[in-house]
């Protein structure tokens, strides 16, 4: 039987096992800022790998590009991130906490979610598989409770989102008597905006000159829109074609929490396709189902969902989120947005050159409308972990049942494709045999070699980091040449000639099917 993996499960495996760090800890860290590990940045890469292989290898027409951290400070004048990339900001005045106000009503209306859910999962558990889950949760007085309560705030909260009414956002928080996660207080400030950019001084001396100051680039996509005549020049793509692009970026949050879900220093995997004006929800469609099976090739299609904005960015003319479900409920993974020509139209009013396409179809130039799909990477890897941990009850030599930790990722992604294991450390003979096998599958896989420990104790070691495959060598390959394979998810094990080994590794660690 499975357990539910909490929060607080899963920060302590990822330290435990070399995923994530807390940054600067020697010096009792840094809040809301961390270290990848060595499981961590080899996971985070083949996360990378993934996206720039389904994006652009995978399409002709999509090309790629490592814009500057640090640009002109008039690109965040253009892209309208000067004046109104604002988030409503709120203070508790007994504990002197600072917190996003949609966010503390997004909060709390996820705590009605989860009322919802024990609800439904007690009734599931009283009546079996005679249970009805539509018709309970359309009858059950107290689920038609909640679910009028959550859709009643929602409405609120989009409403005031889409009026910007900063009133409104009190009020809510108010009459829902939220309070203050770190002391309780229900002692609220004003609703206020809040710019999330980082400026820095540019240059040996701080002047006052507009220069001089600097913005540490808060998305990554605006590198792609002032280089959009570079590359469509370079690479003599024709519309429509995309530019993708995997990089930091740098948001002043004004809380950031709940581990890597947000964070102050984060990486976007971000592609702009740009299109002919019309053909734009095209497009945004195509875009919106084929992101939605990418995640549903590594992530089970239940803890996946869309949901549409109800308060559009001012660039954009259609948005929305696929979200996952994370251990503190649905939230967002990745956007998808039509930017319309916002960005390229204001680039080219600011800086005076024209950022136009020329049409040999139709014989017309046009700037182009840009459907968007902004991924973080952090969050992607936070999805793939919290999906994966899984806590079980597994057979044992002694006719019993163990308990062990298991990460249950894709293949594809494991940070560790096959692990080589000696039965024992100490026979020279299986150690030499087991090297040779290691240095035979190191070429093509990401491989580790463990011969410390009892082969039960490895075996748990690689389940908690998600290893897919074990290759045990034992007395027998020294008289045959075969080896021992484990499966992960199964703990099937089946004997295989050591020259068939590369071939069945590499099927079984495959390019997730999309």
């Amino acid at each position: 039987m499975e357990k539910k993996a909490s929060l607080k499960d899963i920060i302590s495996h990822c330290k435990e096992y070399g995923f994530i760090f807390p940054s600067s800890e020697i010096y009792d860290g840094l809040s809301a800022s961390y270290d990848y590990g060595p499981n961590g940045v080899q996971l985070k890469n083949n996360i990378k790998d993934y996206w720039w292989k389904s994006m652009v290898q995978l399409h002709e027409n999509i090309v790629g590009l490592d814009a500057a951290i640090l640009m002109h400070p008039k690109v965040w004048k253009a892209s309208g991130h000067v004046d109104a990339f604002n988030d409503p900001m709120i203070d508790n005045k007994d504990s002197k906490k600072r917190y996003r106000a949609d966010t503390l009503i997004e909060d709390y209306i996820s705590k009605i979610d989860n009322k919802i859910e024990k609800e439904v999962t007690k009734a599931a558990k009283r009546f079996g598989d005679a249970f009805d889950k539509e018709q309970f949760v359309t009858t059950n007085p107290r689920v038609l409770k909640n679910v009028a309560k959550r859709d009643g705030v929602q409405e609120r909260l989009n409403k005031a989102l889409r009026e910007d009414d900063l009133v409104e956002l009190k009020n809510i928080i108010v009459d829902c008597e939220i309070a203050c996660p770190d002391s309780g207080s229900r002692s609220w400030t004003d609703v206020r905006q809040f710019n999330l950019m980082f400026s820095m001084q540019f240059g040996a001396l701080a002047s006052e000159a507009e220069n001089s100051v600097v913005y540490l680039r808060p998305e990554t996509a605006q590198g792609i829109f002032v280089n959009f005549l570079n590359v469509k020049n370079a690479t003599r793509q024709k519309v429509p074609f995309g530019i993708a692009q995997i990089g930091k970026a740098f948001r002043n949050e004004i809380i950031a929490r709940q581990f890597i879900f947000r964070m102050r220093e984060f990486e976007q995997m971000e592609m702009q396709f740009f299109v002919r004006p019309g053909e734009e929800m095209k497009w945004y469609n195509y875009w919106k189902e084929a992101r939605m099976k990418w995640h549903q090739a590594v992530h089970p299609s239940e803890k996946l969902r869309y949901h549409d904005h109800e308060k559009l960015a001012h660039y954009a003319n259609a948005a929305l989120d696929i979200e996952f479900k994370f251990p503190m409920g649905f939230r967002e993974l990745e956007g998808i947005h039509s930017r319309t020509d916002f960005d390229l139209s204001s680039h080219q009013d600011l800086s005076g050159k024209k950022l136009q396409y020329f049409d040999p179809e139709i014989k017309e130039s046009y700037v182009p409308y840009v459907v968007e799909t902004s991924i973080g990477l952090d969050r992607m890897f936070f999805a793939v972990i919290a999906n994966g941990y899984t806590t079980e009850q597994v057979p044992n030599a002694k006719g019993g049942t163990d308990e062990r930790t298991v990460l249950k990722i894709h293949p594809y992604l494991a940070p560790v494709k096959v692990a080589i294991l000696p039965l024992l450390k100490t026979k020279p003979e299986l150690t030499s045999k087991a090297r040779e096998v290691f240095d035979l599958l190191k070429v093509i896989t990401d491989c580790q070699y463990d011969e410390k420990d009892a082969i039960g104790r490895r075996y748990r070691r690689q389940d908690a980091i998600g290893t897919p495959i074990c290759v045990t060598i034992d007395f027998d390959t020294l008289e045959d040449n075969t080896v021992t394979i484990r499966n992960r998810d199964t703990l099937e094990q089946e004997r295989i000639a050591i020259d068939q080994l590369p071939n069945i590794i590499l099927e079984k660690i495959k390019f997730p099917n999309l």
